[in-house]
């Protein structure tokens, strides 16, 4: 009678076990196939990512056709400013309408590293970790994988939450303690949308813009943004005001351990729409999208252009001293 408990109980154990590594096996292979299925999608969501205390929401919208054409719209919520990363013909921009503007990026964009909106990074990111965790919760499955934001070393793993038809709700980003730093809610994904023949040029999206106002340019910067994070034995030893044509120019020069400059500028809306080749990847900082070198950052943000470089600190640094310059200046 004992033997044939003990057998019971070994058949529920593995009975038990086994549909459990069977429904992960099968979430992840149907959430595969899913998205190689897609020869076209078009995304909706809420991007959310905090620095700090600050929490900055973005609505995205995410359009995909096949042979690696992508329009990203991110349009910040707090503020109404758009931008849209585009990716056509091999070539890689970040247009900033209210600046009649566009960034033209050398860049692999955005196969490079982990995108926490883009299908296929998202599928890579779990296929490639061997040491993925897929928990199932309330007829649903959260899948914990490892990053690869290079960027931001400290982002680490993140959380995909799927239904269970593999449906795709939301990502969970987080540092290496734990915390979450971004979060994107996909609201809506169609998997078979149709676009115009020319949706994915740039010229299309240059006809659509609402050419901005020149007088919508910033004349002066009343007050300077200084960084709330310094590097130790690194001081202000140098600061310089400069007029321009069409605003004015404030150089700050950090000098020390870890010496820096940064520029602030006011930002100009150009009378004509404007290419300006840049080399380095899209990068978000607090409320803008900006570029990122191996030793500089650029980024403009309520009517200001930053400028921050520095010869002997990597992005790590440079990005932690980028967002730290968060306060909304004065401005007339």
């Amino acid at each position: 009678m004992k033997k044939k408990i003990l057998f019971i109980l070994c058949c529920f154990f593995f009975l038990f076990t086994g549909c459990g590594k069977n429904g992960e096996v099968n979430i992840v292979d149907k959430f595969e196939k899913k998205i190689n299925a897609m020869d076209n999608y078009q995304i909706n969501g809420v991007l959310s990512i905090t620095n700090n205390e600050d929490t900055y929401n973005y609505d995205v919208k995410v359009s995909f056709k096949k042979d690696d054409n992508y329009r990203v719209s991110l349009i910040n919520k707090s503020n109404d400013h758009e931008q849209i990363i585009l990716k056509s013909e091999g070539e890689v921009y970040v247009i900033t309408p209210a600046l009649n503007k566009s960034f033209k990026f050398q860049s692999s964009w955005p196969d490079n590293n982990s995108q926490i909106y883009i299908l296929s990074a998202i599928l890579k990111d779990i296929k490639s970790d061997t040491n993925r965790v897929v928990n199932e919760v309330d007829s649903s499955y959260v899948v914990t994988t490892s990053v690869n934001y290079p960027n931001n070393i400290g982002l680490v793993k993140q959380k995909v939450y799927l239904d269970k038809d593999a449906n795709l709700t939301k990502i969970e980003v987080m540092n290496d303690s734990g915390i979450v730093e971004m979060i994107m809610t996909f609201d809506k994904i169609d998997d078979n949308p149709s676009f115009d023949d020319d949706f994915f040029k740039l010229s299309s999206i240059i006809s659509d813009i609402d050419k901005p106002s020149e007088d919508e340019s910033v004349s002066s910067i009343d007050d300077i943004i200084y960084p709330l994070y310094i590097p130790s034995g690194t001081v202000l030893v140098e600061q310089e005001k400069i007029s321009k044509d069409n605003g004015e120019r404030v150089i700050l020069t950090f000098d020390g351990e870890k010496p820096f400059l940064l520029v602030e500028e006011t930002s100009k809306v150009e009378e004509e729409f404007a290419i300006v080749p840049i080399f380095g990847e899209p990068h978000f900082l607090n409320d803008t999208l900006g570029a990122i070198t191996d030793n500089s950052i650029s980024w403009s943000s309520n009517g200001i252009d930053y400028y921050l470089v520095s010869d002997v600190m990597g992005k790590t640094e440079l990005i932690e001293i980028a967002n730290s310059i968060s306060t909304i200046p004065i401005m007339k």
